[in-house]
């Protein structure tokens, strides 16, 4: 199931095979289930740089969007987005040197357009702003949706399972609101 949402979001290939089992770092907490799995460790990696086009999308935002409702709704992303980031990457550390090494030589380049939607962004006039903010960070939502429920269906870490069950409903409802503001 994630490798074909892999496959539709232009995600650039499983990573390099890694023969030998992800190592624990000594510092893991003692209660860390199975979430070093390589599986799990590609989903926090994606999901990591996903964020962080997320919140270069939402300070983009920030800067340009007129109204309230809208500029409300994205400092909202921006938070809960910032504290899942900071989740993310330490059970990154935490999972080993091995999980983090598979994870770091994923290509993560075509999991979006990202930069083409921040160029979009950019050169929106001030009047269209609101509108294509809307329709930049709904796509880009939808993804991370679409990735989060992936994870749901292919991961063996009940932990990351449980945030990519958040992700889903979070970034799912995200979009409705921005349909409803649209």
């Amino acid at each position: 199931m994630l490798a074909v949402v892999l496959a539709l979001t232009g995600c650039g290939g499983p990573p390099a095979a890694d023969p030998s089992p992800p190592v624990p770092s000594a510092t893991a907490p003692a209660d860390a289930d199975a979430m070093t799995s390589g599986i799990d460790a590609l989903f926090l990696a994606m999901m990591v740089a996903h964020t962080e086009q997320t919140l270069e999308i939402v300070a983009l935002g920030l800067d340009r969007a007129t109204d309230p409702r809208i500029r409300t709704l994205i400092a909202a992303v921006r938070a809960t987005e910032t504290d899942e980031l900071a989740t993310m990457r330490g059970w990154l550390r935490d999972a080993g040197p091995s999980a983090a090494a598979a994870a770091a030589r994923h290509d993560h380049s075509g999991h979006s357009d990202a930069a083409a939607a921040l160029a979009r962004l950019r050169a929106a006039a001030p009047a269209d702003a609101d509108r294509v903010l809307l329709d930049v960070l709904s796509r880009h939502q939808r993804t991370a949706a679409d990735l989060a429920r992936a994870q749901v269906a292919a991961g063996t870490s009940e932990r990351v399972r449980d945030l990519a069950r958040r992700i889903d409903r979070s970034r799912t409802a995200e979009v409705d609101l921005m349909a409803g503001l649209a």
